[in-house]
């Protein structure tokens, strides 16, 4: 920040400078637009600064103390494409969910949306970072087919950065990017996407993307990169094709008869995967002495138990019903591979047995309140950090892996805990033993108490993994949470963390997003892009809910976009909502829309180390 600073003076000092030059130059009789016109003449540019100058998006001082090849920086960038297009960032930026709280300025909270964590407002802007920060500025629609559209189109495309990628193929979809240099027949352009951005070409950009019509015209069409949307991706030969199976609004897993027609109807569209809850509402869905010893019940299935009253006739309803042998058993002579998802982690229904019996291992918020509303439902949490909790959720680990022929292990965004939580009695005598007797921070996003708990969190995950490939060595460890910056500040998962310890083989990153940009934006963060380049990483695509359904039309643009950032497939959320849920179309028409994304047949992918 020193450095900083110090830049930031020697720039004042220059300004001072220019500024008693220009007045100078007006004493002598050369007024600003003479020195506009004189400095311009003749250039392509010169009418669209003009029209720029005449917006206020470039001052008309620093433009007459410029060439249009001189350098811009980040910050003059960002500030000029705020002044284009007012409130365009700031609006979009609160549609997306995003802040920037570190940012000192709207400047740089724009140049961190566009660049990520390389900002630095002194230093020259590159081509493609003006690109990118023009595009977030004026909240330019990314596109699906980002790589692939560059580098069908620049000869150096593979040269643009994964940080501006999605930046730079928006413009070019847009109409944004002028070549004044052109290309020859056959040839394609060439983006330069590392050279400075110039006065010029930053201009000419800006008054492309111009919401004035009079302004886009300063530069000519022909001038302008056309923009062909590549052709649809062939379906790869791996991928995973995964979907979650639940007994939330769903009865695909209440008799065989269903389970069985769903596992015909999955391989049929070369679906690969299916990850079926085991751990749901409080109960197991499969017979389990250690469920039955914690909580009085062998298994549950109905996630409305609790509600009902229906407890006592679990036992005559189910009998000896084994779902998770009869998933495995039927998934595997079908080639679908049987990953069971613990879907309710260490959440558990206010109501329940387990909450009944065990009311010492729940965890509490500062306040001592123990419950959260989630839907028209009141939940606890059992607390994570308490020993017999963790040997309860291990046993059942341990119990699944042993039991039955599993192919992986799935944990998500439940195997952690609500920031607010953490103040039980037990937790903070823990917390007070290993910090001299200091009570935890009343604030609970307070940095270290954050960390803290997350590492404790941590440390389990890895006792978790140990347990697993202990008893079935080839079976998958799979994690399925939120984006890493959510995970790790409200659910206090830093499975970046996880995966760099070596606990996860398998990542699923839920993005349930009806919004493309925020969508491939989530997909080019640095936990993501890390985790693609080291295990096999998918994406978690919304399908729909009850009551909400999600078009076949997007559902497509999404495993699009996943395929086009080589991520290694998708998984849906959920069964369901493929098509008996969903308002758009018939069952059929649905089921033809998939069989249309997925081709064909696709191995499930293996580790890339």
């Amino acid at each position: 920040m020193a450095h900083r600073r110090q830049q930031f003076g020697i720039a004042f000092l220059v300004g001072i400078f220019f500024s008693a030059l220009l007045s100078n130059f007006t004493y002598f009789g050369f007024n600003q637009a003479q020195a506009t016109t004189n400095r311009f003449a003749g250039h392509p540019i010169e009418p669209c600064i003009q029209a720029l100058v005449s917006q206020n998006v470039f001052d008309q001082r620093a433009v007459n103390s410029r060439y249009p090849s001189s350098a811009l920086t980040q910050q003059t960038y960002a500030e000029a494409v705020l002044k284009a297009f007012p409130g365009a960032f700031a609006a979009n930026n609160e549609y997306l969910g995003l802040t920037f709280d570190e940012a000192s300025s709207e400047a740089e909270a724009l140049l961190m949306a566009a660049l990520g964590p390389d900002v630095q407002l002194e230093q020259y802007a590159n081509r493609a970072q003006a690109l990118a920060i023009l595009t977030s500025g004026s909240a330019t629609a990314y596109q699906a087919d980002a790589t692939r559209a560059l580098i069908q189109t620049f000869r150096d495309g593979l040269l643009i950065p994964d940080s501006t990628r999605e930046g730079v193929a928006a413009a070019l979809a847009a109409g944004y990017i002028v070549d004044k240099e052109g290309v020859t027949e056959n040839e394609r352009h060439q983006l330069r996407p590392r050279r400075s951005i110039t006065l010029a070409d930053g201009a000419a950009f800006l008054c492309r993307a111009s919401l004035d019509a009079t302004t886009v015209a300063t530069i000519p069409d022909e001038m302008v990169v056309a923009f062909t949307p590549p052709s649809t991706i062939a379906a790869p030969s791996t991928e995973l094709r995964g979907v979650w199976l639940t007994n939330i609004d769903s009865d695909v897993l209440f008799s065989r008869s269903n389970l069985e027609k769903a596992l015909d109807q999955l391989a049929a569209l070369n679906f690969n995967t299916v990850y079926p809850t085991v751990w749901n509402w409080g109960y197991t869905l499969f017979p389990s002495q250690v469920a039955e010893r914690v909580t009085g019940f062998k298994q549950g299935l109905y996630p409305d138990l609790g509600q009902t009253g229906r407890q006592d006739e679990l036992e005559a309803e189910q009998g000896d019903r084994d779902m998770l042998l009869e998933a495995i058993e039927l998934g595997h002579s079908r080639n679908l591979k049987v990953i069971p998802w613990f879907e309710f982690g260490f959440m558990a229904p206010a109501d329940s047995a387990l909450a009944a019996r065990h009311p010492d291992w729940l965890t509490q918020k500062a306040d001592g309140t123990l419950t959260t509303p989630e839907g028209s439902h009141e939940r606890v949490w059992l607390n994570p950090f308490h020993p017999e909790v963790q040997s309860f959720i291990l046993d059942l680990v341990g119990e699944i892996s042993r039991n039955y022929d599993i192919d992986g292990f799935q944990v998500d965004d439940h195997m952690g805990l609500p920031f607010a939580y953490g103040y039980d009695p037990y937790t903070v005598a823990l917390y007070q033993q290993e910090h001299d007797g200091q009570s935890p921070p009343i604030d609970a996003k307070d940095a270290e108490w954050t960390r803290w708990r997350a590492d404790k969190i941590t440390d389990f995950m890895g006792d978790v993994f140990t347990t697993l490939k202990a008893n079935r060595s080839q079976a998958v460890m799979s994690v399925s949470p939120n984006p890493h910056v959510f995970a790790y500040e409200y659910y206090l998962q830093d499975w970046d963390t996880w995966l760099k310890k070596g606990y996860v083989e398998e990542l699923i990153i839920q993005l349930y997003r009806d919004d493309l940009g925020r969508f491939v934006w989530e997909m080019g963060q640095e936990a993501a892009e890390f985790a693609r380049s080291r295990i096999p990483t998918s994406v978690g695509v919304l399908s729909g809910l009850k009551g909400r359904s999600v078009p076949m039309s997007q559902i497509a643009e999404q495993v699009e976009a996943v395929r086009d950032r080589d991520f290694s497939g998708v998984s849906f959320f959920f069964y369901e909502t493929l098509w008996n849920l969903s308002e758009e179309g018939s069952v059929d028409e649905r089921q033809a829309a998939l069989a249309e994304l997925f081709p064909n047949r696709a191995n499930y992918p293996r580790s890339r180390q």
